[in-house]
């Protein structure tokens, strides 16, 4: 049963090949974590996920999505997060985070609120280059010299939270259009110095970030990298250059790729369906030599199943179907056969 092996990676064993994706709440004060979050995130550890990945928080005020977004630019933030990542750790999982800056797509509405620009307490976005997002959103302040060192700086001082508040995983955010992601792409990066351009200039702040990162983050702990591997748009970040930048992080000691799509332009055509991404997954772990997680509409434990007895994948990232079904890996053990330990609370009941 390869969906409930252990997976490996420097220090840590995840119980099983399932993780709970990030999944933004939208349901923060200040950046503060608090009780929703407590409980969202510590049932999906009950539920017998491996890995519980905290939603994309923000390395810097300015990075959030919405002025509800969780966030580690503070040590008050770093303080409310140690009893999430105990209660994490406590039911067998490992506490992950994923750490992100949202460039021009930050200063939003909730998505239930329209999902759009902000009004009404907005504040003024960075970018790769003065492009706007869609029509209706302001223009973006392309990010200057000194910008860009305090980007990397944010993301540094965000890692160094990240472990102090019990993280044990950080995943860098690169995808989904928000700020590395928009460095990447040709799209959203018109730049002509040395981070616009080329392949390898695009790439440059990405790589800056990870080894920053990477000089606080314990070497004996994982880090992981999510990109979208095709922005489904004609001229964009596509996965051959997805596949090139895989092997160039498996060298900078990132140790998986969790494998998205889409995000940054709107209006493209994307075809849906189930495991629509999975092949992204399998060809960069083909050819590029690392890890890789699958993601996007994922839903039934024999296709979850499929994905890691195959090679397509060696992690499985669950996000809406955990939103409706927080116990998904306890039903994925029932219908393949596996047995995997409840908490003694819950033990009666098995």
């Amino acid at each position: 049963m390869s969906l409930f092996t252990p997976f490996v990676q420097r220090s840590l064993t995840l119980r099983n090949r399932i993780a709970i994706s990030p999944m933004c709440q939208y349901s923060a004060t200040d950046g503060m974590p608090d009780d929703w979050h407590l409980v969202h995130l510590g049932s999906r550890a009950v539920g017998g996920a491996a890995l519980v990945i905290a939603e994309a928080t923000a390395v810097s005020a300015q990075g959030r999505i919405s002025a509800h977004d969780v966030g580690l630019w503070n040590d008050a933030q770093r303080d409310a997060w140690r009893p999430i990542t105990r209660f994490i750790e406590a039911n067998g999982a490992v506490a992950g985070v994923q750490l992100a800056h949202a460039g021009r797509k930050a200063s939003a509405q909730r998505p239930w609120e329209g999902g759009g620009a902000l009004t009404e307490g907005a504040w003024t976005t960075v970018a790769p280059s003065a492009i706007p997002l869609d029509a209706g959103w302001p223009a973006p302040v392309a990010l200057d010299g000194e910008g860009i060192r305090a980007v990397i700086d944010d993301f540094r001082r965000a890692a160094e939270r990240a472990l102090a508040a019990g993280f044990r995983l950080i995943e860098l955010h690169a995808a989904h259009g928000y700020l590395l992601h928009q460095f990447l792409s040709p799209l959203s990066n018109r730049r002509e110095d040395g981070y616009g351009g080329s392949f390898e200039n695009r790439t440059r702040l990405l790589r800056e970030v990870i080894a920053a990162v990477r000089e606080v983050w314990p070497a004996e702990l994982p880090l992981w990298v999510r990109i979208s591997a095709t922005d489904w748009h004609e001229g964009g970040w596509d996965i051959e250059q997805s596949v090139r930048l895989a092997r160039e992080l498996a060298a900078l000691d990132v140790d998986l790729l969790d494998v998205s799509s889409g995000g940054l332009v709107p209006h493209v055509k994307i075809p849906l369906g189930p495991g629509y991404q999975v092949p992204f997954a399998a060809r960069i772990r083909r050819e590029a030599g690392i890890a890789t997680a699958a993601v996007g509409l994922i839903t039934e434990p024999e296709q979850a199943e499929h994905i890691v007895a195959h090679g397509e994948a060696d992690m499985v990232l669950i996000a809406r179907e955990s939103l409706r079904d927080p116990y998904f890996p306890r039903r994925a053990a029932e219908a393949l056969g596996a047995k995997i330990d409840a908490p003694a609370q819950y033990r009666r009941a098995w």
